[in-house]
């Protein structure tokens, strides 16, 4: 997963930032009470860096997490992600952009139990409308993932880290310029979970993926290049 892999997409991102953001905010309204769950972020987060945000429930951190992946728009601010000004985008190019430049991984592993590692990796390219053999690089990316062996396995089959594992494969599958991690140790021992953590790292250190990682737990927060604190939708310190 080089570099120019990472960019294939041809966005220009400028002065080395990835992601920027500007006075985000973010409103939800539950019944007729408006709720603010971004009071104002700006972040900017360069290319090739493991960025951990943590903070308590309700600090905002997953609502960040999905602005920038796309998931969810802004009440207001701006958000650039891999040079795309995601409000100057229709829907449809958002869901494009987010298919080729943003890979996901969630807390829950969220494998389809009747297909196998390797069919569950391979769904992510036929989505993203990509060719659905992967490049022979990522058959290097999955020896580092230790799974080049459990392919054939479903998910019933796998230990929890090995289905993280496949969970992370499959996210990176398509040379993704950012990936975004939602708790990726939350349903694993402590072994597995610093196993996860360790890849995390390797793919950031060994191949440049840019990596945003939500977890609470320090520990988990200490192998990233650094730490964004939130509170109360804001950020609150920066480490």
């Amino acid at each position: 997963m080089s570099s120019t892999d990472a960019m294939r997409n041809g966005d220009a991102v400028r002065n080395g930032a990835i992601i920027e953001t500007e006075d985000l905010r973010k409103t939800y309204r539950v019944g007729n009470v408006d709720v603010p769950a971004l009071r104002g972020v700006d972040l900017t987060v360069p290319r090739g860096a493991f960025l951990a945000i943590v903070g308590p429930s309700g600090s905002g951190k997953s609502t960040l997490f999905h602005i920038i992946g796309s998931l969810t728009p802004p009440t207001a601010g701006k958000v650039r992600v891999a040079g795309h000004d995601l409000a100057a985008m229709t829907d449809a190019g958002r869901t494009r952009m987010r298919k080729r430049t943003v890979g996901f991984v969630f807390q829950k592993f969220n494998l389809l139990p009747n297909l196998t590692a390797r069919d569950n990796i391979a769904i992510a390219r036929h989505i993203a409308g990509t060719d659905p053999k992967p490049s022979a690089d990522f058959e290097e990316v999955l020896r580092l993932l230790g799974i080049d062996n459990r392919l054939d396995h479903k998910p019933n089959a796998l230990s929890g880290g090995e289905q993280q594992r496949v969970a992370i494969a499959r996210a990176i599958v398509n040379h993704p310029a950012i990936l975004l991690a939602d708790e990726p140790t939350g349903n694993l021992d402590t072994e597995n979970s610093k196993a996860v953590l360790e890849i995390l790292r390797d793919l950031n250190e060994r191949l440049g993926q840019t990596i945003l990682m939500i977890t609470h737990n320090p520990e988990a927060a200490a192998y990233g290049h650094y730490t964004v604190h939130m509170r109360d939708g804001k950020i609150v310190e920066k480490s």
